[in-house]
């Protein structure tokens, strides 16, 4: 078994670098556009050349994260970027957007496409439609426990799917890709990668814990169950942080290539340069009670005991490859040194040496100078020579031979590393006939008796949404919507699929024939199950691009993204979230329960400025 890729986060070129010399295997990276962390330094397109030609020096490989959603306006902008991601040689980009993944895969076919974790991967199913859609990894939800990351990886076994997790860093309050929360309260979206963090803002469930930080979770830390990782078969372990310090980042790679090799990460350290009253790993384990945490104070001074020890690690390349040197000294003919690092070969050549007055440059002597590889990331292999008698060539002459070969060397792997890529049509900009339909509403449901107060109106809509798990009921009592006029709504996050899928089943057999889908693992369950499908917020259509993909996808309809400015082409019927309570955040660990407990839930959190947030649970169904 293979062992999995160490993918570190790099905020800008020094982090790059920390990450390279510390022993990491990949490096992800934005550029000035379309990066979840917006506010991070990120590389222009010079700098995303320069990024590549470093990772590709030590054999590693540079993923672009085109990460957010992207609005029509921007795709001439999107493609600037693939014309550079093309020159520079990236290896793979980390996309959220359905629209951009779609124009990538025409535009730059040639570029391996990650599905980021902001499209809430996180059951066999969605790992069935990404591969269908054109991607060759996935980023697993971070909230997958060890036995629902399994049954993700032997699915994307089955189907030649790479399977990428987060195993340290901040942990998000919710569920990726589904939190609006930062948008609403301060329009900034974290969706478009302006998240402001409100969640790390006091909100408490109970009155007398004001500054309570309720929607605060501790950063998670996995090294400690690498073992269990790599048995279960996660292809690459990714490490969060684009918007910390080059020291954080050279003390995660540390830590984890470390485990990785078999020896006990420094914890200690770790948590220093960076830690939320420590570290969790509830959700891997199952064991989710002990999960929040907030930035002390003893937590920022203890970086201050480790930060110059972690920087002085970094101050030298690492040791990538070893040298072996041939020379050749022929009197008359220039010296000649042919350096091979095991995969290529590289030949330079000199002065022509000279006759020797007293000592003839020989064996140890060259080994001592091609010794002095200091500033490479070269280490000393075998040295031979061919060498006529009585020949010499000064120390200097030989040093600048070294130097010469190194850099051959240096050009040698960097080529040889990056990727050739080749740039498609542009894609054109979908269009669609102007539609005169009538708008139709369609009405949410939480509990059945909301019904109660629909009363005549139920002949006017269009369409009923209902939870799955109230399909049973539905159908036995009063249908004040006909079943064929029902769309079914699987849960947000599905933690057991075959159950879901079971759910669905029997539903279809009650004559329920719709079904509305909040993330791609229900697009791809409904379709192998014969249901029509729609489209919600889940899927985050945004742009012409993303509405023609859904469509391709086999949707009749969806709803557009709150965040998009004007509605898109309509490519499918598309519709917007009108009126009621937008869901701020889907989480997998109830603030309310974990703070004051189940019992005392009175459905509300408060702000730090007295304002009331409606919370809601599916216990409470």
């Amino acid at each position: 078994m293979s062992r999995p890729e160490l993918l570190a986060p790099a905020g800008g070129m020094e982090s790059l670098t920390a990450a390279l010399r510390c022993g990491a295997d990949a490096v992800y990276a934005g550029a000035k556009q379309f990066s979840a962390r917006a506010s991070a330094e990120n590389f222009d397109a010079a700098g995303l050349r320069d990024a590549a030609a470093l990772c590709h020096l030590y054999g590693a490989k540079l993923y672009l994260a085109v990460n957010t959603l992207l609005f029509d306006s921007e795709f001439p902008a999107l493609d600037r970027l693939l014309e550079t991601a093309a020159e520079a040689g990236a290896d793979g980009c980390i996309v959220q957007d359905f629209g951009a993944a779609a124009y990538i895969s025409k535009r730059l076919p040639t570029l391996r496409l990650h599905a980021s974790t902001q499209m809430t991967i996180h059951t066999p199913a969605g790992v069935r439609y990404a591969k269908q859609a054109g991607f060759c990894r996935a980023v697993a939800a971070r909230e997958l426990s060890a036995e629902q990351l399994r049954a993700v990886c032997e699915e994307a076994k089955r189907c030649g799917m790479e399977i990428e997790m987060f195993v340290h860093g901040a942990h998000c309050m919710s569920v990726s890709g589904q939190c609006w929360m930062s948008a609403a309260m301060g329009g900034r979206s974290a969706n478009r990668g302006c998240c402001a963090q409100p969640c790390r803002l006091p909100f408490t469930a109970d009155a007398a814990q004001r500054e309570a930080c309720a929607l605060s979770l501790k950063d998670m830390s996995l090294a400690e169950q690498l073992p269990l990782i790599e048995a279960i078969g996660v292809d690459s372990l990714k490490i969060e942080g684009r918007m910390k310090r080059p020291e954080y980042v050279a003390a995660a790679v540390t830590a984890f290539r470390r485990a990785l090799n078999g020896e006990r990460p420094d914890m200690a350290e770790l948590q220093a340069v960076f830690s939320r009253s420590g570290f969790t790993d509830g959700y891997f384990t199952g064991k989710r009670q002990d999960m929040f945490g907030t930035r002390r104070k003893e937590d920022v001074t203890a970086a201050q005991t480790v930060l110059s020890g972690i920087r002085a690690r970094c101050q030298k390349p690492r040791k990538a490859a070893a040298l072996d040197a041939h020379f050749v000294l022929r009197a008359g003919q220039p010296v000649t040194l042919t350096v091979s690092d095991g995969e290529r070969t590289v030949t330079v050549s000199g002065d022509c040496p000279q006759q020797a007055n007293s000592r003839p440059t020989d064996l140890p002597m060259l080994e001592k100078q091609f010794a002095k590889l200091g500033d490479t990331i070269y280490t000393l292999g075998a040295v031979t020579a061919e060498l006529d008698d009585g020949m010499m060539l000064p120390a200097s002459a030989l040093n600048a031979l070294r130097r010469d070969a190194a850099a051959a060397m240096d050009t040698a792997r960097i080529r040889s590393n990056t990727p050739a890529h080749q740039l498609g049509e542009i894609p054109a900009m979908p269009t669609a006939p102007e539609s005169a339909e009538t708008p139709q509403f369609r009405l949410q449901i939480r509990r059945l008796a909301q019904l109660d107060a629909v009363g005549d109106y139920a002949a006017r809509l269009d369409a009923l949404l209902l939870p799955l798990g109230l399909a049973t009921e539905y159908a036995a009592g009063r249908q004040p919507i006909p079943p064929e006029r029902v769309m079914l709504l699987a849960p947000r996050f599905c933690v057991d699929e075959p159950k879901i899928a079971q759910l669905l089943k029997n539903a279809y057999d009650l004559g329920y024939r719709q079904l509305a889908c909040q993330h791609i693992g229900d697009v791809q369950l409904g379709r192998e199950l014969g249901f029509a499908l729609h489209g919600t917020l889940g899927l985050h259509i945004s742009n012409s691009y993303a509405a023609a993909a859904m469509r391709d996808a086999g949707l009749l309809d969806g709803l557009c993204t709150p965040e998009t400015p004007a509605l898109p082409a309509q490519m499918l019927p598309l519709g917007v979230f009108a009126y009621g309570r937008l869901p701020l955040m889907l989480t997998r660990n109830c603030p309310v329960r974990a703070q004051v407990g189940c019992g005392k839930c009175r459905h509300t959190l408060t702000d730090r400025r007295g304002a009331a947030v409606y919370t809601d649970c599916t216990r409470c169904l």
